[in-house]
């Protein structure tokens, strides 16, 4: 199933780019639902942060926390807790939230969409049976959704950025559009965009660091980072670490 949504990967060569001074960050690729794989990388995080100088560090996800996993309600209240406990972490809206967000507003074709790209996963982990899932038509379902998915989910994905910038870096879900300048980019191309993106070769305003497309490993390029391993799939969660001019791999 992963090699469907696969693109290669390959290095790119070393370039001089920083973070801003005194950060160590994080940036986590797709949970997709992944409580475990979460779990154990939040750990190697830990460990790796700690082996190092101290700095002030904070993680940054990437987006698409929910959906295809077994336990999007059980990533979704970790992180929920995890902000609580650590303000300086920040979470970046993906093409999935976007959809969920959309089906729990009462969207129908938004609900389709949801439920044909992993939804029904999301859904079982919130307490609905696989037999009503079955059952249920979307009018039905619609009509069961409010009561599934707790209103502090809700506000919290509703809550996530969709750019942030640290020195050269700029963090997004799915990519920018070229040769836009990153304040006049549009919310949908930084959840949803592919092959204009992941193509073009010529430099950014900012080294790209992303998720939302699978690559078996970190996919380093000349003026792009892509750190969605696929996660629900492959069972390898990753995370891009940034300290400075120096730059490693976090990964379960």
């Amino acid at each position: 199933m992963l090699s469907k949504f696969l693109r290669p990967s390959r290095p790119a060569p070393a370039a001089s780019l920083s973070v801003a001074p005194g950060e160590r960050l994080y940036a986590i690729g797709d949970v997709h639902g992944c409580r475990d794989e979460l779990e154990r990388l939040l750990a190697l995080i830990d460990a790796d942060d700690a082996s190092r100088s101290p700095a002030r560090t904070s993680l940054i996800f990437l987006g698409d926390l929910v959906d295809r996993g077994p336990d999007s309600a059980g990533v979704v209240a970790r992180l929920l807790d995890l902000a609580r406990e650590r303000p300086a972490t920040r979470f970046l809206k993906g093409n999935h939230e976007e959809v969920f967000l959309l089906a729990l507003g009462g969207d129908r074709e938004a609900l389709r969409l949801f439920c044909r790209v992993g939804g029904r996963e999301t859904l079982m982990s919130y307490g609905l049976a696989r037999e009503d899932y079955d059952a249920l038509d979307y009018d039905e379902l619609a009509e069961r959704l409010p009561d599934l998915v707790p209103a502090t989910h809700r506000a919290f994905l509703d809550g996530f950025e969709d750019l942030i910038v640290s020195g050269d870096y700029a963090f997004v879900h799915a990519g920018i559009r070229p040769e836009v300048p990153l304040e006049e980019q549009l919310a949908a191309d930084l959840r949803w965009i592919r092959g204009s993106f992941l193509d073009y070769r010529r430099p950014h305003p900012k080294m790209v660091v992303h998720g939302h497309t699978i690559t078996e490993d970190v996919d380093r390029r000349a003026n792009r980072i892509g750190v969605d391993t696929g996660a629900y799939a492959s069972g390898r969660l990753s995370a891009l670490a940034l300290d400075g001019s120096d730059s490693w791999i976090v990964q379960t």
